[in-house]
């Protein structure tokens, strides 16, 4: 494992260690890519947890659905492994992939204002929500905003609009059903 971090303010979190496997210093890690395992394709990690950072090298890693155990290079104790929970696994954002037009990563969406067909500022994006149906936006009050509610909104093509990441905006059909 190496101290030298990567650039650390393009660095987007795509999952976290929170155990040891075994006793071989392998590492149980949530992921936040979909599918599960595209977190496997970073071979470089850099890990963040309360202003520690460290930069590791993946040597393998296997799993399922709801976790992934990874084998990383140097690390073959299993209590020396134990003092990676709970650090978030980054990388830069220029090793991902490109999307075609109309689709976002969550982390181009977060921070941005939400606005309703009247031109009503709801508030901005805090984060998103995976629920099984639909991804939903955690939409939080800001300055400017509506009101002080908190609103969680669909993020499907019925209730978004629009987005114009230049503007920092999206556009939505918002309903009170919702």
């Amino acid at each position: 494992m190496s101290a030298t971090p990567a650039v650390a303010d393009d660095l987007i979190v795509i999952g976290k260690i929170y155990s040891v496997h075994g006793v071989r210093g392998e590492v149980k890690v949530y992921s936040f890519t979909d599918p599960t395992e595209n977190l496997l394709q970073y071979k470089t990690w850099t890990l963040k947890r309360e202003g520690n950072v460290k930069q590791v090298e993946l040597v393998s890693g296997r799993g399922n659905d709801k976790f992934l155990v990874a084998k990383l290079k140097g690390l073959d104790d299993r209590e020396e492994a134990r003092l990676l929970a709970g650090y978030e696994i980054c990388v830069p954002r220029n090793l991902f992939p490109e999307l075609t037009d109309g689709e976002y990563y969550w982390y181009q969406l977060e921070g941005l204002k939400v606005i309703d067909q009247l031109g009503q500022l709801l508030g901005k994006i805090d984060h998103l929500l995976e629920t099984g149906a639909n991804d939903v936006m955690v939409v939080k009050p800001c300055a400017g905003s509506l009101d002080d509610r908190e609103r969680l909104l669909p993020y499907t093509e019925q209730c978004v609009l629009a987005v114009d990441l230049a503007a920092g905006e999206m556009k939505v059909d918002w309903d009170a059903d919702f």
